[in-house]
């Protein structure tokens, strides 16, 4: 899977709760362009909630895709996001693009890359981006340490903890849930 930089995107299924958030930053090579991107989406009247990682315009070009395939499939978030894999990989135009999806609804939690993935991860935590790696690790600690935080709670903290660390993430946080 090819390595996404300059964000972070973090999901977390706990406590009958789903949470999903990212940071504001947008890079432009070795500066910062922006600090409050909204990479965070709420799709199909509130109930599927997205986050991208990647090129923005590529991103919102799979957003819109995804859109699409949802509402083809009475929004099947999981048919959705396998047609529109299977799309990504076969055609022309999508192949180039550069960017990740996660998407939860109150059900399931998947990732979606470019090279034909849908992931349903482990441990009901997924990440994707440049700090990818250290938010999975802290939501993965949180949830088994700290019960009773909310979804919410863990995905905020995560992400702070990866800001702390990955210079590709900032603390200007989104955090979306779905009960």
């Amino acid at each position: 899977m090819k390595k996404i930089r300059s964000t972070t995107v973090l999901a977390v299924v706990h406590n009958g709760e789903v949470a999903i958030g990212a940071d504001g930053q947008a890079t432009m090579g070795d500066y910062v362009a922006k600090s409050n991107v909204r990479k965070i989406r709420k799709l199909q009247n509130g109930s599927i909630v997205t986050g991208f990682a990647g090129s923005t315009a590529d991103a919102f070009t799979l957003l819109e895709r995804f859109d699409e395939k949802l509402n083809s499939y009475g929004s099947n978030m999981k048919r959705a996001a396998i047609e529109l894999a299977k799309d990504w990989r076969t055609d022309r135009y999508l192949r180039k693009l550069e960017a990740m999806l996660i998407t939860a609804d109150k059900d399931e939690l998947l990732v979606v890359s470019g090279t034909g993935d849908v992931l349903e991860p482990d441990h009901q935590v997924a990440a994707i981006g440049s700090g990818a790696m250290y938010a999975q690790s802290a939501a993965l600690a949180l949830k088994k340490h700290a019960k009773e935080l909310t979804a919410e709670d863990i995905v905020r903290e995560s992400l702070h903890i990866a800001a702390d660390i990955c210079i590709y993430t900032n603390h200007n946080l989104i955090i979306e849930t779905i009960s």
